[in-house]
């Protein structure tokens, strides 16, 4: 097992080291003495752009499935174990991955270890159709509550849908849906389990107050012997043009507490020096209450109670950009959405002011600090690194790269992609008594 480290010159003091085991397992280890605690992540390179058609939701219910018990930890033992010994942990799906990760007391970092490679050797054996059909009952359940009955609950994925094309890869979103998810059989996941979560399809970052040399020994212990898998196929392409070429548009008319606009744009794939002068345009015109956006919409004109723009970075297909604006009581959405555009010409002829730059880096630089800050958000910054572009050390520098972008960049990403022939848009109209109220007002003349 060789390995390689960043330059501390370059990382903040950060550093990194890369080993791979024989069964083609990566590992990144960084050590950090500061306090007694030690992080596990555990990126699978597998997501709901994996799926097929029909099969959708796989990857987030098998997500579920990894914490219902393996041949050595039965029912909710893998919770039991780290919760009882002083520890945190989870897992989440994307679109390009799934992860698993624990916070743990330093001493016991061995068992968090021995879980996570339990689970990725001998999940398989316990795996039966009453442990599917349990969490499939639990992940449909959380569809409801997350997004079919929750105000604007399916605008992302209404979004979605509408930015990339049927067939495209991206086009689902993880959660899936209800019929797919009762239409999967245990041979599918069984399947889905063989083709993904095999050790070469991993990366593994142990982050914190650690001894690397008994960190590795445990790591060859307990995953050097889960064999390899190569049947995984490629994942399909996920490229589209860099613009939509047209307004894709959905009314929607719900019980939802005012009305919206929300817009998705076509964004450069992450990974470039276009999505990081994207991320800081969008940072510029709606990230927080100093963008231009809330200050144009929410401060001056009153016209929207919340404004924002965010990036969604994705690395396999173009980026989103993610518009959300809620009206004020009585505004019609064309109003708001004239405002917008302004805004966004304006931008696009402009770019951002010197201090607008200045703010919009440090916003970004704080955030970067603060997901390296902690020694789990480190492993899963090292994990994504690595799963996505091939080097987890790129996490220790990210920052770097964003504070090289020029404002002509940022200006010229605006002006290329922040354009009405480049966006899904949602509208939503409310619907009982939020309609009545506003109708009653727009009636009487009523600006509020």
């Amino acid at each position: 097992m060789g390995h390689t480290a960043t330059p501390e010159a370059e990382s903040g003091g950060l550093t990194a080291t890369e080993h791979r085991l024989a069964n083609g397992l990566r590992v990144v280890l960084s050590e950090d003495h500061l306090t007694p605690v030690a992080a596990v992540c555990l990126w699978y390179d597998v997501g709901s752009r994996h799926e097929v058609k029909g099969r959708t939701g796989l990857a987030h219910l098998f997500e579920h499935l990894m914490f219902q018990g393996s041949a050595n930890v039965t029912g909710n033992g893998h919770f039991e174990l780290v919760q009882s010994a002083g520890g945190s942990l989870n897992g989440t799906t994307s679109f390009e991955r799934t992860n698993y990760f624990e916070t743990m007391p330093a001493h016991q970092l061995e068992l968090a270890l021995w879980l996570e490679a339990d689970r990725m050797g001998s999940l398989l054996s316990a795996l039966d159709l009453q442990s599917l059909d349990n969490q499939r009952d639990v992940v449909k359940n959380e569809r409801r509550q997350r997004y079919d009955n929750v105000p604007y609950g399916t605008a992302f994925e209404r979004l979605t849908a509408m930015a990339y094309p049927d067939g495209h890869p991206y086009h689902h979103t993880p959660i899936g849906s209800m019929a797919d998810l009762d239409a999967a059989s245990l041979e599918d996941a069984r399947a889905f389990f063989r083709t993904y979560y095999a050790p070469n399809n991993a990366v593994l970052a142990v982050v914190g107050d650690i001894d690397p040399e008994q960190t590795l020994a445990w790591i060859e212990k307990y995953f050097g012997t889960i064999p390899a898998h190569d049947g995984k196929p490629a994942p399909r392409d996920g490229s589209l043009p860099g613009v939509m070429g047209g307004q894709l548009r959905e009314v929607v008319e719900e019980d939802v507490p005012s009305r919206a606009l929300m817009a998705a744009y076509r964004l450069p794939h992450d990974g470039t020096r276009e999505a990081d002068a994207a991320d800081l345009a969008l940072t510029v015109l709606g990230g927080g209450e100093s963008s231009r956006l809330h200050n144009r919409l929410v401060r001056r004109d009153r016209s929207a109670v919340a404004a924002g723009f965010g990036l969604l970075r994705l690395a396999g297909a173009p980026s989103l950009g993610w518009l959300d604006v809620k009206t004020s009581s009585g505004v019609e959405v064309p109003a708001i959405e004239a405002a917008v555009d302004e805004e966004l010409a304006r931008f696009a002829e402009e770019g951002p002011t010197p201090e607008e730059m200045e703010r919009a880096q440090a916003q970004l630089e704080r955030e970067w600090l603060d997901r390296l800050a902690t020694v789990g958000g480190r492993a899963d910054e090292l994990c994504r690194y690595a799963v996505l572009f091939g080097d987890p050390q790129l996490a220790l520098t990210a920052v770097k790269r964003i504070l090289d972008i020029t404002a002509d960049e940022v200006r010229a990403v605006a002006a290329a992609t922040l354009r009405p022939d480049n966006r899904a848009v949602l509208v939503y109209e409310p619907t009982g008594s939020a309609a009545g109220e506003d109708s009653d007002e727009d009636e009487e003349g009523a600006d509020q």
